[in-house]
């Protein structure tokens, strides 16, 4: 997968929202009054005040214009970037279902070296093993601190399946092609080496739990 770089030191990433809450007071008052005091043939009467009307102008039915997607450049981090979305295919515990989680499983991790989000890669990645916490390490770390990259999506023209009928786990081969690493600091300034474009064959191993794909292990196929 990604060949990023990353610097030997610990970083651990927060990430905060901020939800903004607007509450609408209406107060109403009502006027009353009594008659005087006076003699038993003395009335009084209210009369209740015209309702004035305020026209309020209709809402605008244009929708608003969707957001655009920008890549990463050297003046800054990438924008509106759609996230990856799992096809129903890839919930099937079958060649085509796992075929297709692997597309969808690459992509989280693309989408994950443009943005620094992590959340859909994590959550079909076992994070203990040895790959999962390199690849994770490798983005935290490259986009703490106001730092981003450029480039480094992922393509993965080929994916053959080694489908086995029963097993606990199986595991597929894939060419992976990856662009061109650029590395940013917060003050947009170069901050290493670029990683030069890539085009690997790598392994995937796979388990079907809780109806779901998980990765438990991912590496270059060497030789």
């Amino acid at each position: 997968m990604s060949r990023l770089s990353f610097a030997s030191f610990p970083f651990v990433r927060v990430r905060t929202a901020v939800f903004g809450l607007t509450a609408v007071m209406l107060l109403s008052g009502c006027q009353g009054g009594s008659a005087p005091g006076g003699s038993p043939s003395e009335t009084s009467s209210t009369t209740a005040s015209p309702t004035s009307s305020v026209s309020v102008p209709a809402a605008s039915t244009t929708p608003p214009a969707p957001a655009v997607y920008k890549p990463a450049d050297a003046a800054g981090k990438a924008q509106n970037v759609p996230v990856p979305v799992m096809p129903e295919l890839a919930k099937e515990n079958s060649k085509e279902g796992l075929e297709a989680f692997i597309g969808y499983w690459y992509a989280t991790y693309s989408y994950a070296t443009e943005t620094g989000d992590l959340e859909p890669w994590s959550q079909s990645t076992d994070l203990t093993t040895e790959s999962g916490v390199a690849y994770k390490k490798a983005i935290e770390v490259n986009y703490a601190d106001g730092r981003w990259l450029v480039g480094g999506r992922i393509s993965i023209p080929s994916i053959e399946v080694l489908w086995q009928n029963g097993a606990d786990s199986q595991v597929a081969k894939i060419q992976v092609i990856q662009e061109e690493i650029l590395y940013f600091d917060a003050n947009a300034r170069v901050s290493q080496q670029a990683s030069e474009a890539s085009n690997t064959a790598e392994a995937v191993k796979v388990t079907f739990k809780s109806g779901n794909w998980h990765v438990i292990d991912n590496g270059l196929i060497l030789g």
